[in-house]
């Protein structure tokens, strides 16, 4: 019995191949110059939107950075050679005399000498830090309660610190009363005088900013491979010999950045002595004396000058800090 297969008009015989047949068959048609393929789509990685991208993000932020940082910036330097007084709209040219003023009068340099309390106590404020991070890193009682505490000043409003202290140094306020407890009787104006008075405000600085150093330097301490404190320890290597050849190295790129913070810092104070003593009894900072030179003198271009000396001051010790104490990579593993 024969078998027949039907065919209509417009229909492909059947031929009893299987599909896989006919998809080889059409591959190897392909593939001999039969009819091409469709043509791949284009992806998202192909896109010229693709390389737009990161730039639509960074738009506003780069907007936002030049509007309030860099234009201020180039009108403070431009102010720089004027005699503006901040309010007319006359802007007189004058070249460098601002500059040769800040130079040649000793009263406006002068107050750069009040900086040196505060970068006393910056170095020894980065001491104290260094010592409770590397001691609380360790497992200890009650470690966190005393991060909380050392933390805490950091926490507070400078402004609210300046008026506390206030209290505190003042005739007969709380460091009178808390001597008199203890038996000691004295008459001394703290923020009388100004040696007293600036180390006096130089040790609030401490009290308040330790904390920021401390939170640092335990960051970089808890990064540290723990394996490393394993191995010295069964080598019986002391604390001082982990600090000395672990802990140190390995946190030199944030011991260098602090000394950055205390020298820029100690060079740019105005929020504490501004409210605890306006810059009275010899305790005027450079900021305190530019922001009377522009709001209580009416000398904005003379205080932009001063501003710009400032910053360029704190670039160049930047700057040469950088040079001596590069940031060498430091591979503890």
């Amino acid at each position: 019995m024969t078998e027949t297969t039907d065919t209509a008009p417009g229909r492909a015989a059947t031929t009893g191949r299987s599909a896989p047949e006919k998809t080889r068959t059409a591959g190897r048609r392909a593939r001999r110059g039969g009819a091409p393929e469709a043509p791949r789509q284009r992806s998202w990685r192909d896109s010229p939107l693709r390389r737009v991208t990161p730039w639509l993000f960074l738009v506003l932020p780069l907007a936002l950075l030049i509007t309030f940082t860099y234009v201020p910036v180039a009108n403070m330097v431009y102010y720089g050679f004027t005699d503006w007084d901040g309010v007319s709209p006359d802007r007189n040219f004058t070249g460098f005399d601002n500059y040769v003023q800040i130079f040649t009068r000793p009263e406006l340099f002068r107050v750069f000498f009040v900086s040196g309390y505060y970068l006393a106590a910056s170095f020894f404020q980065i001491a104290v830090a260094l010592y409770f991070a590397t001691v609380l890193s360790f497992n200890l009682r009650f470690r966190n309660f005393f991060k909380g505490i050392l933390f805490f000043p950091y926490l507070i409003n400078g402004v609210a610190i300046g008026f506390v202290f206030l209290y505190f140094f003042q005739d007969g306020g709380t460091l009178d009363s808390v001597l008199s407890w203890l038996g000691v009787t004295t008459d001394h104006s703290w923020l009388g005088d100004p040696t007293s008075a600036n180390t006096s405000l130089a040790g609030v600085s401490i009290w308040r900013y330790t904390g920021l150093n401390f939170v640092l330097f335990l960051g970089a301490i808890q990064s540290i491979p723990g394996e490393l404190y394993e191995a010295a320890q069964l080598d019986g290597a002391s604390r001082w010999q982990q600090f000395r050849h672990i802990i140190a190295p390995s946190i030199k790129p944030v011991l260098s950045l602090s000394v950055i913070l205390a020298i820029s810092g100690s060079l740019s104070v105005f929020e504490i002595p501004y409210i605890m003593t306006g810059g009275a009894t010899g305790t005027s900072t450079f900021v305190i004396q530019t922001v009377k030179l522009a709001f209580q003198f009416n000398k904005t271009g003379l205080a932009s000058a001063a501003a710009v000396v400032l910053l360029a001051i704190i670039l160049l010790i930047t700057w040469i800090q950088r040079r001596l104490v590069p940031d060498d990579k430091v591979d503890l593993v």
